[in-house]
Formats: structure tokens, sequence, C-alpha cells
């Protein structure tokens, strides 16, 4: 079929039709009759400037036509020259040609299609003869002395009314669906009886019901989805057919054939209901993917934990011991230790490793918090259902990075959800219940932060079920050379260069660095150190430690937490000096630092570091 295009397709079809282009919404041809029912050239144009119409129901229609190889939908009208909307019907189906792949569009007119189709039955009626009339002129002069069995056998509820609306007839099956008695109906106005109002309680006027048009307009009136009333005020969903019916050359009324449908159409709400659950199936499982995707693009550069240190041996046996539970484990340490790696080790040598682990940054929320972790729910058909991070997490592990920065007005909902295992989306009032571990981990001594009123005791109590307390690299330096190692060849790997040699003075220099960075600050000095060097061995440069750090392996100590901090802050002001305070992108201090943006922004804010700071640094 690739030797033909869709413009010389088009020319075989019958109907008005364009050939668009999925990728762009551009009309790459027009067959004349649909420029001429458009009113003008119609190549080049977007397909949605010649139509009314919501553009997500265009996508869902192309979906479909994939899906199904062909689908139709009447959710469109077309803009003409002049007047109002047309309605119409769009039928499509993809067409892989000389072109391109095409999405062909056929533009039925339900005007001219519902003339057809009244041309069509008037046809039938035509065609089904003198005997169709004549059986039909029983039903009022002869049916009860003839037709009235056949009536009543029918499966079908039937009555006729005459030129004023009163009921001349009824059978049994019309009884029993409607409640009706024949004494209640015959002789009286059907229309106030049966067909009186609308689903919603609206009034239904005469003049507006198709049962009457059939015999005032003469004309046969098919509905397929109404409702009559039976006598218990209860509606009955039912489709019809109102044939006028005449004796000799007059008018004498209608016939109305109806069958009830209300299991039909039990049937189609639960198939709705069961395509939304679908839908919502499919869109969590799209936001999973999502998640999964920026997981996988922000991947770390190294997937183990490596070393030999005591401090790193004995994490490791922590590990071991608590991954295979459900336990909580919170883990602390400072930033760079590797709180993120542990994290993903935990899970992935768990029982919840098939599931995803779901990361949460609680340093950098979204305003709509809620909706971010508990999900929502349309509301009045208005927005979309979203599943929020926790119902993400079923069945797996939630990652609570940064947990001390949590608002704490946040804290009692995000406990309360947690420890029953339940979450309800916004807007909706159904709880879903959910199985997640939890996993987080903090810079800061929540202990303290308990204690300063930051963070709720309750909530630290059921997270700490199982502390890790991750050591700072500057006090297991026999883990230096084995992560310099390995850092190394990761980057040789990714760069495709050749592994130069890390001599033993390369090392001493590492030894004898302090790490304010720890574990991502040494990646970051290796690969910067990789990019640096030309020749067979690698090659150090600007390790400096900050002023008043300790340098060389015997002469470390162990400093206090105030001049921990002192440190960080000489560092985070050094950093920025020589970024000139940029923070993001290429260069900037959090690249340098081995720190995401939003975490070195919560900590430059926690220090209370300004632009003067780093303009005088």
């Amino acid at each position: 079929m690739k030797d033909f295009s869709s413009d010389s397709i088009l020319g075989y079809w019958p109907w008005p039709a364009v050939s668009v282009d999925p990728g762009s919404d551009r009309i790459c041809a027009a067959n004349p009759d649909a420029q001429r029912l458009l009113g003008r050239p119609l190549v080049g144009d977007a397909f949605l400037s010649c139509i009314e119409g919501n553009a997500g129901d265009l996508v869902v229609f192309a979906d479909a036509v994939q899906h199904f190889g062909h689908h139709w939908t009447r959710a469109f009208s077309l803009r003409l020259p002049a007047g109002d909307p047309h309605p119409c019907e769009l039928a499509g189906t993809y067409f892989d040609g000389a072109d391109g792949v095409r999405l062909l569009i056929a533009l039925i007119s339900l005007d001219e299609q519902q003339a057809r189709q009244n041309m069509t039955e008037a046809g039938n009626l035509h065609r089904s003869g003198l005997l169709e009339w004549k059986r039909t002129q029983s039903f009022f002069s002869e049916l009860e002395r003839h037709n009235q069995l056949i009536l009543d056998a029918a499966g079908e509820g039937i009555y006729g009314i005459n030129a004023d609306g009163q009921t001349t007839f009824v059978n049994r099956a019309a009884q029993e669906m409607l409640g009706w008695s024949a004494e209640d109906l015959l002789g009286h106005d059907t229309h106030a009886i049966i067909h009186h109002r609308h689903l919603n309680g609206d009034h239904y006027d005469h003049r507006d019901c198709p049962i009457y048009h059939s015999f005032r307009n003469e004309r046969v009136s098919r509905v397929e989805d109404e409702v009559f009333w039976r006598k218990d005020g209860r509606p009955l969903q039912v489709e019809y057919v109102s044939t006028p019916i005449y004796d000799g050359q007059v008018l004498a009324g209608a016939v109305v054939i109806f069958r009830d449908i209300s299991e039909r159409k039990e049937n189609e709400r639960r198939l709705r209901e069961a395509m939304a659950e679908v839908d919502a199936l499919r869109d969590r499982l799209e936001q999973e993917n999502a998640y999964l995707q920026e997981e996988i693009s922000s991947a770390r550069s190294y997937y183990d934990v490596v070393g030999q240190a005591p401090a790193t041996q004995r994490t490791l046996k922590q590990l071991e011991l608590v991954a295979p539970t459900d336990a909580n484990v919170l883990i602390t340490g400072e930033s760079g230790t590797g709180k993120s790696l542990i994290a993903d080790a935990l899970h992935r040598a768990s029982d919840r490793r098939h599931r995803s682990m779901i990361r949460l940054n609680c340093a950098a929320l979204p305003e709509n918090i809620d909706r971010e972790l508990f999900g929502q729910v349309r509301v009045n058909g208005r927005g979309t259902d979203k599943a929020g991070r926790l119902e993400l997490a079923n069945g797996g592990t939630l990652f609570l990075e940064e947990v001390s920065d949590l608002p704490m007005e946040f804290q009692g909902r995000l406990l309360n959800a947690l420890r029953d295992q339940s979450i309800v989306r916004v807007g909706d009032d159904r709880a879903r219940k959910v199985n997640i571990r939890i996993i987080a981990c903090t810079t800061r001594d929540l202990t303290r932060e308990v204690l300063s009123g930051h963070f709720r005791e309750d909530l630290y109590f059921f997270l700490n079920v199982f502390p890790i307390a991750l050591t700072p690299l500057r006090e297991r330096i026999e883990d230096i050379p084995l992560l310099a190692a390995h850092f190394l060849s990761l980057a040789c790997r990714r760069t495709k260069r050749a592994e130069p040699t890390i001599t033993t003075g390369a090392i001493r220099q590492l030894e004898s660095y302090h790490w304010p960075g720890n574990v991502r600050e040494l990646e970051n000095v290796i690969e910067r150190a990789l990019i640096v060097s030309t020749g067979s061995k690698l090659r150090i440069e600007g390790l400096e430690s900050p002023q008043g750090a300790p340098s060389g392996k015997a002469a470390r100590r162990i400093l206090t937490d105030q001049e921990m901090r002192a440190a960080e802050t000489a560092n985070l002001i050094a950093c920025l000096t020589h970024t000139e305070g940029r923070v993001a992108g290429p260069g900037g201090a959090a690249e340098l630092l081995g720190l995401r943006q939003t975490t070195l922004y919560s900590r430059i804010r926690k220090l209370g570091i300004t632009e003067a700071h780093w303009k005088l640094g």
C-alpha cells in the first residue's frame, strides 16, 4: 500500500474526507467534497481549526482509531463559512502510504445522514405494501376481535393512541412493564400518565414529544434512550418506535412499540465504571512509570556499598538484618554520606523489591502538598484523577528524604496516613488501603528538632524503629582508596577514556583532605581529576582543606557540632564565592558540592548565608 499516497486514496472516498498528519495536526490532503463542505482550501491548516470541540477529545479519538483500526465519534461539529456549528460524525482510520503514516478522517454530516435514514425508513414503509398498512389499520378497527392474542404474546410493550392523544389499546407486556392496567390507560391522555416529565424532573411538554410528532408531522420517530413512568413512580428506561396510523386517507393516531432497556443501561454503566477503573489504573501506572523514569534519569553512578572500614561493615550488617523485614528505618548522617544509596540497597534487598521505591524530597515539597502525597479525584467533572505518591508506593517503599524539613502542620496528617495505612484522595470521601514501608533520612539531629518543637515526637518514634547512622568519610579513611578506584572506573566507562593510575601520592592527598561533602564530594573530585588528567596518572587538583580544618591523617581529631557547622558554612561560602553566587546549572555550587539544587538552597537558608557573605568571602 505504500505505493499510494493518502491524497490519491481520498479521491476514491464517497464522503468529504481529509488526511491529517497525527504528529502535527496539519491537514496534508483533502478531497473536493471536504473543501466544498468547509468552503475553503484546507491543505496546511490545523485540523482543529475546522471543528468545534476539545483537543483532548481529538487525542482520545486518534488513540481509539490506532487501537481498534478504525473508530468514529460525534463529539465535534464542523465550522462552516456561515451559520452555527454543523453537527457531524468523524470516522477515521490510519493509512501507511508513500507520504508516511496519516490519519484519514471522513466528515459525515449528521443532518444528511438523518435525511438518508428518513428516506430509507420511508422507502421501507412504502415497500411494505398494502398488507402492512391493513395490518396497522386493524389495530384500531378489529384489534379486540382478531389480534389481541397476538399483541399479548409479543415481548415488547405495544399501545396505540388516537389523534387526540388518548390510549386506544395496550397489550399485556406494556401493562406488566409499566404497572398500569388497561383500565388506567384506555381513553386517557397517555402522555400525561407515563411520559409527562424527564428523568431530571423537568416537565415534558406534549409539543416536544416524538410520539406526538409521529401523527402530527406524519413521520416515524425512533428514540433510543428515554423514560416512561411506572405506576409506582419509578422510571423505566426504554427505547421505542412511534409510527403514524391512517384510516384510509385520514390520520387516525399512532402505534408505539417499546422495550425495557434498564438492564442494558445498567450493564453499560458497569462497563463505564470498569473502563474508568482501567483508566485510573493506567494513569497510576503511567505516573509510577514517570517517577521511575525520573529515578533512572537521576540515578547515582554507583549501586553498591563500597568500603572495608569497620564503620562501613557495621552499616552493611545493619542493612542485612533489617532489609528482609517491614520495619521502618531512619537513616542519619551528613550530606553526601550515602543515605540515598543505603535506602536503595534496603529496598532492593527487601521482599518489596518488585514494586517501586517512591521518593519524596521533604525539602522541596510543592504548594499542593496534599494532592502530591494523597492524590486527587475529579470534582464535578473538572480536573483529573491522579494517584498520590503514597498510593504509588502501595506494596513498595516510600523514601522520605530530608524528613526533618517536612512542614510541622503536615506532619500529623502524614503520620495518621502512614500509621493507619490508609489514604483519602483530595476531593474524595472514600478511604483507600495501602501497604507501605517507610525509609526516612535526615542530616539533622531529630532528637534536637523534637526538643525545639520543630518535629513531632510521635512521628519521630514512628520512623525511628531501626536507626542507621552513617559515618562521615573523614572517620573512615580506610575506604578512600577503594571508593576512589570505584569512582574512577565508573567515570572512565561513562567518558570512554583509558583508566589512569592512582598513585600513592594521590591517595595520600585524598586521605589528608577533610571531606566536608563526604562520599559525594569524593566522587566529584575523582571525575574532575579524570577530566584534567592528560597523562597515565591521575592528577588531583584544587583539593584544599577549608580554613581551620585538620590536614593529614595523623592530625585528625573529633570536631564539635559547632565546629562542624562552622566548617560547613565556611566551605559553602567559599564555593559560592568561587561560582559568584551561582547555585544551579553547569559549574554551579550544587554541581561542585555534589548536592541537589533544592537541598543546597535549603541549606543556604538554614545556615543564614546571604549575598553579603559570599561577596565578602
